[in-house]
């Protein structure tokens, strides 16, 4: 079975030369400095460039409407037939949002409360951007509850960068 894995950057290449996905997502500040692994080709790369904010401040760039439309589009392109590979900066809140929306729209019956909890389990410190979940439970006609499946499993455990885990899909 085909399978999300979550990373913070500085683990990006080991993890993506352990699990050999076909396809990268990246979340991270407009202007970071990603470089993409040779294994991974361009088209199969999404860079999405925002802050790691949920309301809007000077300088940053707050997730919005159209990262999620791209997201999903992404990944629902995605043949399943490797793994796919999702990171941020610190493999924390972008990148856990990010797996936890891909988990959604990939299960459209699967209830959110068992995504989420799944989510806790493999990963104690996932923060999931509230602002990313909130916009995609708009989008995928959730009726609010994915958000209020992320804010049950509460805060994650204080951490400067996650560990690399693995998200299942069904």
């Amino acid at each position: 079975m085909p399978t999300l894995h979550v990373s913070p950057l500085s683990k990006l290449h080991d993890t993506v030369r352990a699990v050999r996905p076909s396809h990268l997502v990246t979340l991270i500040n407009v202007g970071t400095v990603v470089e993409r692994p040779a294994s991974i080709i361009e088209s199969r790369h999404l860079f999405l460039g925002m802050s790691d904010i949920s309301a809007p401040m000077d300088g940053h760039v707050v997730p919005a409407e159209v990262h999620v439309e791209r997201l999903l589009a992404f990944i629902r392109q995605w043949d399943r037939a490797a793994p796919l590979v999702i990171h941020c900066w610190a493999g924390i809140s972008r990148s856990t949002a990010a797996a936890y929306i891909a988990a959604c729209a990939l299960g459209p019956n699967r209830d959110e409360a068992e995504i989420a909890e799944d989510l806790r389990l493999v990963s104690p410190s996932a923060t999931p951007n509230a602002r990313l979940v909130a916009i995609a439970d708009r989008m995928l006609r959730r009726d609010g509850r994915m958000s209020t499946a992320i804010e049950r499993i509460g805060r994650g455990a204080d951490a400067f960068e996650g560990a690399p885990f693995s998200l299942r899909l069904a």
